[in-house]
Parts: C-alpha cells; structure tokens; sequence
C-alpha cells in the first residue's frame, strides 16, 4: 500500500466518482481505478459500492478512510516541516473552528500568515459538532482547533479569550431600546435555532434553561450567518457570537443579562510544526474579549 493510493481512495470518497477524483488529481480515469483496485486486492475487502449517485464507502471502508485520512495528513506535515526553512514554510496546514468562533479574528490571523509564506497551503473549515472536533483533534487531522472546551494538556491547549455572545432582534423591536437586553424580557419569542448536533444550539438550551424561558422554535439554520439575516426579517431572534454578526447588522445586536460567553481555546496537534506556532502566536496578537468573570456556559 502507499500514501497516493490512499489519496486516490480518499478522493473517490470525497467526490463520489472515479472521474471527479481523477480530475482533481490530474490523472487519468484508468489510472486511479487501478489503484483503487490494487488497494482493495491487498487489504482483501470492498472500500466502495456503486449507487445511483455514485461511489459511496462500504463500512469497512469508511473506517479505513478515516485512518487513511491520518496517514495523509501527517504525511504532509512531515513533508512540510522537512521543507521548511528559515524563511519559508511550504506545504498544508489543516485548521478547523467551532462555527461561530474567530469569524473576525482568525481571517486576519491567516492573511497575514499567507502574505509572510505564500507557498504555504492552508484548509480551513467550520465544524458545528463539538464532539466531532474533539474526535478530530484526537485522530491527528488537525493542525490547529478553535474551539470552547478540550481535553488537552497545558500544552496543546491556549486560551485566547472569550467570545461574547449576544442577541439579534428583528427591525423596530422593543428591547433595541435598551443597551443590554435582559434575557427574560424574551419570554414567548420565537427562536432562530441551529442543528440539534451543534455546539451553538448547546448554547442556546442552557441560555433558555438556566432564565425559565421556553425552547420556542422559529427555524433552524445550519450558519451563523443565516440564523442573523432571518432574525433581521423578523422570523425570530437569535443568539450568536457577536464575531460571526455579517457587516451591515449591527444595528440589531445586543449584548444580553446575564452575558453569556465562551472560552476560545487554540488547540495544537501533538508535536506542532512552525506554521502551527506561527498561526497560533498571530491569534494571540488579534482582539479578543478578556477571559469572563464568571464560569462560561458550555
């Protein structure tokens, strides 16, 4: 077996077709259905089945790809850190955040990390589930992680600061009035909700719990950014990290009472390499909230 099965493999998973994969992978058809082929002879199992939408990852497969996709990334990282220099980084960072998290600050951190290593390829994706991160940091896909909580050492975890979260409110409602709004004053409002598996619905449960107020559902939207643009129609209110409110609607923001907020913690792959540590220390330089007065809710 070799690593550029592996990716040919994780390809075909990610594209749902033989033909996809070899695009992206700038070879020919025939030559990733070969090694597709070899890869399954070896290991004695199918990895794919064909449906009418495509090439999908039988079980054993999927479990295979899941290591498959570790072996890559550190492969890469390897690579990476051989090849950097002393003013150069090359290669591929993998970051990923609690949605919601860092929607201001982690932009200008990777900006001005491209500007100073151009060659250096960075992936970026938001995560909704936190225990699906936790379970990504642990599988050692990961460079680096914003997110609320963590089972690390010291070492691998660094707080940055909080996230405050406040309320969106719909145009000409009542509570624009006030410079903070206090939660109960919500009672009976309808709310702009997330994903039952989301960290931020996780939020928004103990926020309505903990001030007697009823889980009352207008939607539910996968995005941050969704849940604020149908909350200024009216549809609801909502509750967000006061980083993820898009430009144009912060006329509609308050922050609440009690404040709610939640740590931002920088989580480092075991053994982090110079793009890991240069990322981390331009978050350090990005405004962050000072860490709360109070334990956050989680």
């Amino acid at each position: 077996m070799s690593l550029r099965q592996y990716e040919y493999a994780l390809a075909v998973a990610e594209h749902g077709s033989v033909t996809a994969a070899a695009e992206l992978l700038h070879v020919a058809q025939p030559s990733v259905s070969q090694q597709i082929r070899g890869l399954e002879r070896e290991l004695g199992v199918k990895l794919f089945a064909r449906t009418a939408t495509g090439l999908v990852p039988t079980v054993v497969g999927r479990a295979f790809l899941r290591e498959a996709e570790v072996a890559v990334s550190a492969s890469r990282r390897a690579r990476a850190t051989a090849r950097a220099g002393a003013d150069e980084l090359v290669g591929e960072l993998v970051v990923a955040v609690q949605m919601g998290f860092g929607t201001r600050q982690l932009p200008g951190a990777l900006g001005v990390l491209r500007r100073r290593f151009p060659r250096l390829e960075v992936t970026v994706f938001e995560e909704p589930s936190s225990a699906e991160l936790e379970r990504l940091c642990r599988g050692g896909v990961l460079d680096l992680a914003l997110m609320a909580a963590c089972r690390r050492t010291p070492a691998d975890a660094h707080h940055l600061g909080d996230e405050e979260f406040v309320v969106v409110l719909g145009p000409g409602h009542c509570q624009l009035a006030a410079e903070r709004v206090e939660l109960r004053e919500l009672a009976g409002e309808p709310w702009v909700r997330f994903d039952r598996d989301s960290a931020l619905d996780g939020v928004l449960l103990n926020v309505l719990r903990d001030n007697d107020l009823p889980p009352t559902t207008a939607a539910r939207v996968s995005q941050t950014a969704t849940a604020v643009r149908w909350a200024a129609q009216g549809l609801g209110v909502t509750l967000v990290p006061a980083s993820a409110v898009p430009h144009g609607h912060e006329h509609l923001v308050r922050p609440v009472a009690p404040a709610v907020s939640q740590p931002v913690i920088a989580v480092l792959r075991p053994g982090a390499g110079p793009a890991e540590t240069a990322l981390l220390e331009l978050l350090r330089q990005e405004p962050w909230s000072p860490p709360a007065q109070r334990p956050p809710h989680r």
